[in-house]
Protein backbone atom coordinates (compact mmCIF):
# COMPACT_ATOMS: atom_id res chain seq x y z
CA UNK A 1 0.00 0.00 0.00
CA UNK A 2 1.05 3.36 -0.81
CA UNK A 3 0.15 5.43 2.42
CA UNK A 4 0.50 9.44 0.92
CA UNK A 5 -1.31 10.57 4.43
CA UNK A 6 1.34 13.15 6.00
CA UNK A 7 0.60 14.44 9.65
CA UNK A 8 0.73 18.12 9.33
CA UNK A 9 0.49 21.05 6.38
CA UNK A 10 4.27 21.37 7.81
CA UNK A 11 5.18 18.04 7.24
CA UNK A 12 3.46 18.19 3.48
CA UNK A 13 5.64 21.46 2.56
CA UNK A 14 8.74 20.88 4.36
CA UNK A 15 11.29 20.01 1.14
CA UNK A 16 10.02 23.33 -0.94
CA UNK A 17 12.87 24.70 -1.60
CA UNK A 18 14.14 28.52 -2.36
CA UNK A 19 13.41 29.12 -5.91
CA UNK A 20 11.07 26.77 -6.54
CA UNK A 21 7.54 27.19 -8.61
CA UNK A 22 4.26 26.38 -7.09
CA UNK A 23 1.12 26.22 -8.44
CA UNK A 24 -1.59 27.25 -6.42
CA UNK A 25 -5.10 26.13 -6.25
CA UNK A 26 -8.36 28.69 -6.38
CA UNK A 27 -10.84 31.13 -7.53
CA UNK A 28 -10.36 33.65 -5.35
CA UNK A 29 -11.61 32.26 -1.84
CA UNK A 30 -12.86 28.81 -3.74
CA UNK A 31 -10.32 26.05 -3.29
CA UNK A 32 -8.06 28.28 -1.95
CA UNK A 33 -5.84 25.93 0.23
CA UNK A 34 -4.92 28.26 2.86
CA UNK A 35 -3.29 25.97 5.58
CA UNK A 36 -0.67 24.85 3.11
CA UNK A 37 0.14 28.55 2.17
CA UNK A 38 0.29 29.19 5.63
CA UNK A 39 2.69 26.28 6.03
CA UNK A 40 4.65 27.26 3.56
CA UNK A 41 5.28 30.75 5.05
CA UNK A 42 6.32 29.34 8.38
CA UNK A 43 8.50 27.15 5.89
CA UNK A 44 10.75 29.83 4.68
CA UNK A 45 11.63 29.20 0.98
CA UNK A 46 12.05 32.16 -0.85
CA UNK A 47 12.40 33.38 -4.65
CA UNK A 48 9.53 31.65 -5.39
CA UNK A 49 7.72 31.88 -8.76
CA UNK A 50 3.61 30.96 -8.30
CA UNK A 51 1.47 30.22 -11.27
CA UNK A 52 -2.42 31.16 -9.56
CA UNK A 53 -5.40 32.64 -10.90
CA UNK A 54 -5.23 35.53 -8.82
CA UNK A 55 -3.02 37.45 -5.85
CA UNK A 56 -5.25 36.65 -2.95
CA UNK A 57 -6.77 39.10 -0.92
CA UNK A 58 -6.16 40.65 2.78
CA UNK A 59 -2.79 39.52 4.74
CA UNK A 60 -3.62 36.00 4.45
CA UNK A 61 -3.28 32.84 2.53
CA UNK A 62 -1.24 34.04 -1.04
CA UNK A 63 -1.30 37.64 -0.22
CA UNK A 64 0.18 36.86 2.96
CA UNK A 65 2.77 35.01 1.19
CA UNK A 66 3.87 37.70 -1.40
CA UNK A 67 3.53 40.36 1.43
CA UNK A 68 6.25 38.17 3.61
CA UNK A 69 8.98 38.74 0.49
CA UNK A 70 9.10 34.98 -0.39
CA UNK A 71 7.69 35.15 -4.13
CA UNK A 72 9.60 36.59 -6.95
CA UNK A 73 7.44 36.26 -9.26
CA UNK A 74 3.77 35.32 -10.21
CA UNK A 75 2.27 33.98 -13.42
CA UNK A 76 -1.43 34.69 -13.26
CA UNK A 77 -4.92 36.07 -14.92
CA UNK A 78 -6.37 37.93 -12.05
CA UNK A 79 -3.78 40.25 -10.57
CA UNK A 80 -6.15 42.50 -8.46
CA UNK A 81 -9.48 41.98 -6.62
CA UNK A 82 -11.28 44.74 -4.33
CA UNK A 83 -9.46 43.57 -1.14
CA UNK A 84 -6.27 42.95 -3.16
CA UNK A 85 -3.90 45.37 -1.36
CA UNK A 86 -0.43 43.44 -1.18
CA UNK A 87 -0.06 42.86 -4.75
CA UNK A 88 -0.82 45.74 -6.49
CA UNK A 89 1.81 48.21 -3.81
CA UNK A 90 4.49 45.30 -4.34
CA UNK A 91 4.40 45.72 -8.27
CA UNK A 92 4.17 49.65 -8.47
CA UNK A 93 7.35 49.53 -6.43
CA UNK A 94 9.15 46.90 -8.25
CA UNK A 95 9.34 44.47 -5.77
CA UNK A 96 7.47 41.26 -7.63
CA UNK A 97 7.45 40.53 -11.43
CA UNK A 98 4.10 39.68 -13.17
CA UNK A 99 3.15 37.72 -16.41
CA UNK A 100 -0.29 38.13 -17.35
CA UNK A 101 -2.24 35.53 -18.81
CA UNK A 102 -5.67 35.49 -20.23
CA UNK A 103 -7.57 33.15 -17.96
CA UNK A 104 -8.81 30.49 -20.65
CA UNK A 105 -4.97 30.24 -21.69
CA UNK A 106 -3.54 30.01 -18.41
CA UNK A 107 -5.60 26.76 -17.65
CA UNK A 108 -5.24 25.53 -21.11
CA UNK A 109 -1.11 26.03 -20.21
CA UNK A 110 -1.28 24.31 -16.91
CA UNK A 111 -3.15 21.04 -18.56
CA UNK A 112 -1.19 20.73 -21.33
CA UNK A 113 1.77 20.92 -19.03
CA UNK A 114 -0.04 17.83 -17.52
CA UNK A 115 -0.62 16.30 -20.22
CA UNK A 116 2.92 16.59 -21.98
CA UNK A 117 1.93 18.86 -24.61
CA UNK A 118 4.93 22.26 -24.89
CA UNK A 119 3.15 24.62 -26.65
CA UNK A 120 -0.32 24.97 -28.66
CA UNK A 121 -1.77 28.02 -30.56
CA UNK A 122 -4.52 30.07 -29.28
CA UNK A 123 -6.12 33.12 -30.85
CA UNK A 124 -6.45 35.13 -26.96
CA UNK A 125 -4.56 37.71 -26.45
CA UNK A 126 -3.68 38.14 -30.66
CA UNK A 127 -3.19 42.41 -31.20
CA UNK A 128 -2.23 43.06 -27.70
CA UNK A 129 0.82 43.44 -25.36
CA UNK A 130 0.46 39.95 -24.11
CA UNK A 131 1.31 38.54 -27.76
CA UNK A 132 4.20 41.12 -28.22
CA UNK A 133 7.17 38.74 -28.88
CA UNK A 134 5.82 35.52 -29.58
CA UNK A 135 5.26 33.75 -32.88
CA UNK A 136 1.84 34.33 -34.39
CA UNK A 137 0.91 32.22 -37.29
CA UNK A 138 -2.25 32.20 -39.32
CA UNK A 139 -4.82 29.55 -39.54
CA UNK A 140 -7.85 29.25 -41.71
CA UNK A 141 -7.59 33.03 -42.31
CA UNK A 142 -7.13 33.68 -38.54
CA UNK A 143 -3.90 34.18 -36.54
CA UNK A 144 -3.03 32.91 -33.61
CA UNK A 145 -0.18 33.16 -30.91
CA UNK A 146 2.00 30.90 -29.83
CA UNK A 147 1.73 30.01 -25.21
CA UNK A 148 3.93 27.19 -23.95
CA UNK A 149 3.03 24.90 -21.45
CA UNK A 150 3.18 25.20 -17.76
CA UNK A 151 4.74 22.98 -15.33
CA UNK A 152 5.88 23.07 -11.99
CA UNK A 153 7.94 21.67 -9.29
CA UNK A 154 4.92 21.74 -6.40
CA UNK A 155 1.23 22.04 -6.21
CA UNK A 156 -0.87 23.05 -3.27
CA UNK A 157 -4.40 22.35 -3.95
CA UNK A 158 -7.52 21.98 -1.66
CA UNK A 159 -9.77 19.12 -2.06
CA UNK A 160 -13.09 17.89 -0.48
CA UNK A 161 -11.90 14.40 0.16
CA UNK A 162 -8.83 12.04 -0.44
CA UNK A 163 -8.23 8.58 0.57
CA UNK A 164 -4.68 7.08 1.41
CA UNK A 165 -3.42 6.47 -1.96
CA UNK A 166 -4.41 10.06 -2.76
CA UNK A 167 -7.44 10.26 -5.01
CA UNK A 168 -9.34 12.97 -4.34
CA UNK A 169 -12.97 14.88 -4.84
CA UNK A 170 -13.63 18.36 -4.87
CA UNK A 171 -16.60 20.64 -3.90
CA UNK A 172 -18.48 22.46 -6.35
CA UNK A 173 -16.21 25.59 -7.95
CA UNK A 174 -13.76 24.91 -5.13
CA UNK A 175 -12.41 22.52 -8.51
CA UNK A 176 -10.93 24.59 -10.53
CA UNK A 177 -7.59 24.62 -10.87
CA UNK A 178 -6.69 21.94 -9.11
CA UNK A 179 -7.41 18.49 -11.03
CA UNK A 180 -4.53 20.74 -13.93
CA UNK A 181 -2.56 21.58 -11.33
CA UNK A 182 -2.19 18.09 -9.56
CA UNK A 183 -0.97 16.97 -13.21
CA UNK A 184 1.20 19.36 -14.06
CA UNK A 185 3.49 19.31 -11.03
CA UNK A 186 5.95 17.50 -10.08
CA UNK A 187 4.66 17.27 -6.54
CA UNK A 188 1.33 17.65 -5.76
CA UNK A 189 0.60 18.50 -2.06
CA UNK A 190 -3.35 18.20 -1.10
CA UNK A 191 -5.57 19.18 1.64
CA UNK A 192 -8.86 17.91 2.53
CA UNK A 193 -11.24 17.98 4.72
CA UNK A 194 -12.34 14.58 4.82
CA UNK A 195 -9.14 12.07 4.50
CA UNK A 196 -10.00 8.08 4.73
CA UNK A 197 -8.26 4.66 3.97
CA UNK A 198 -8.45 3.12 0.43
CA UNK A 199 -12.36 2.81 -0.15
CA UNK A 200 -13.69 5.53 1.13
CA UNK A 201 -14.25 7.18 -1.99
CA UNK A 202 -16.54 5.57 -4.82
CA UNK A 203 -14.23 5.03 -7.74
CA UNK A 204 -16.75 6.12 -9.92
CA UNK A 205 -16.41 9.45 -8.22
CA UNK A 206 -13.05 10.50 -8.34
CA UNK A 207 -12.15 13.51 -9.79
CA UNK A 208 -8.02 13.65 -9.93
CA UNK A 209 -6.78 9.73 -9.80
CA UNK A 210 -3.63 9.27 -6.82
CA UNK A 211 -1.51 8.82 -9.91
CA UNK A 212 -1.14 12.83 -9.99
CA UNK A 213 -1.05 13.51 -6.14
CA UNK A 214 2.25 12.96 -3.77
CA UNK A 215 1.13 13.67 -0.50
CA UNK A 216 -2.43 14.46 1.14
CA UNK A 217 -2.83 15.95 4.90
CA UNK A 218 -6.20 16.55 6.70
CA UNK A 219 -7.72 19.69 7.50
CA UNK A 220 -10.82 18.79 8.81
CA UNK A 221 -11.62 22.68 9.17
CA UNK A 222 -9.92 24.31 6.77
CA UNK A 223 -9.80 28.57 7.03
CA UNK A 224 -12.54 30.80 5.27
CA UNK A 225 -10.63 33.28 3.86
CA UNK A 226 -13.32 36.33 3.26
CA UNK A 227 -14.04 35.64 7.13
CA UNK A 228 -10.33 36.11 7.68
CA UNK A 229 -9.66 39.29 5.64
CA UNK A 230 -13.19 40.77 7.41
CA UNK A 231 -11.83 40.08 10.65
CA UNK A 232 -8.76 42.18 9.31
CA UNK A 233 -6.91 38.93 10.32
CA UNK A 234 -2.53 38.99 9.64
CA UNK A 235 -0.50 35.81 8.53
CA UNK A 236 1.56 35.13 10.58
Amino acid sequence: MIDKRVGSPAAAVADIRDGATVMIGGFGEAGSPIELIHALIDRGARGLTVISNNTGSGRVGLAALIAAGRVARVVCSYPRTANSTVFPALYRSGGIALELVPQGTLAERIRAGGAGIPAFFTPSGVGTVLAEGKEVREFGGRRYVLEHALRADFALVRADRADAYGNLTFSKTARNFGPIMCMAAACAVVQARDVGDPGHIDPEAVVTPGVFVRRVVQVARPAQESRLVREGAVYP
